[in-house]
């Protein structure tokens, strides 16, 4: 073989390999399928947390028709993230986060209102999690109110709604971590239950945190969530005896 005919196999190799390696369905035992409403042109991301630092797992370019699919594979439920480039300068706004577990999963938005209009069904992990946030956004919008009357008080000197809304606020911040220790009670089966608990009630009473994960079912237990739960407390329980050894000095 001459050398112009071998330079044309190694092109036409290269070529067919690419084509192979592209056109290959990816693997995976997640699929994620959906549709963002009024997207024409962007760029989708798959994300999740690794090592503490957000990374991109998967893109998808959307160009033309709005639907998307990701295949993934986790090893046990856990927290994704499908964030939209909109490149308008708040990508908080653009992110939609949810629990990854093995099976199909549907994520419905729109362009206008990404995360608001989020519509998403998955497993039950995915299923209680979305309950958990809609509680939330209650307590979050009362905490809201609280803020703006907290504001125009101020702005009054107005001293015994300053001090009416500081009562306000307490009970407020109780119900919430009451609220989250309940959930993963009745969750302790389910991997949403210690990482609800390390993400939003971490600095909750130590012995809050140990019913939990004395509840947690052995394999939830075993589980990411569940180690990050049982390390975080075993290290507030050494603070706290540094914190008394050194009160006692």
């Amino acid at each position: 073989m001459n050398k112009p005919s071998m330079r044309l196999f190694y092109t036409i190799t290269l070529i067919l390999t690419i084509f192979i390696g592209c056109s290959s369905p990816k693997k995976g035992n997640v699929s994620i399928n959906g549709t963002v409403k009024g997207l024409k042109k962007g760029v989708l991301y798959l994300q999740k947390i690794q090592d503490t630092v957000l990374i991109n797992i998967d893109s998808v370019i959307i160009e033309g028709a709005p639907q998307f699919t990701f295949i993934t594979e986790v090893q046990e439920p856990e927290i994704h993230y499908l964030f939209l480039d909109k490149h308008d300068g708040t990508p908080l706004n653009d992110r939609i986060s949810f629990f990854a577990e093995p099976g199909e999963m549907n994520i419905n938005t729109t362009l206008n209102r990404f995360e608001q209009d989020a519509v998403i069904t998955g497993g039950e992990n995915q299923k209680q999690f979305q309950e958990y946030k809609k509680i939330q956004k209650r307590f979050n919008n009362r905490d809201l109110r609280l803020l703006k009357e907290d504001f125009e008080a101020r702005k009054q000197n107005d001293e015994e709604k300053l001090m009416e809304n500081d009562v306000a606020y307490k009970n407020l911040l109780k119900q919430k971590y009451l609220y989250t220790i309940n959930f993963a009670l009745f969750n302790k089966k389910l991997e949403v239950a210690p990482y609800v608990t390390v993400n939003e009630v971490y600095d909750a009473n130590i012995q809050y945190l140990d019913t939990v994960a004395k509840s947690l079912s052995p394999r939830v237990k075993k589980s990411m969530y569940g180690q990050q739960l049982l390390n975080l407390i075993k290290k507030r329980k050494a603070e706290e005896i540094v914190s008394a050894q050194n009160d006692q000095n």
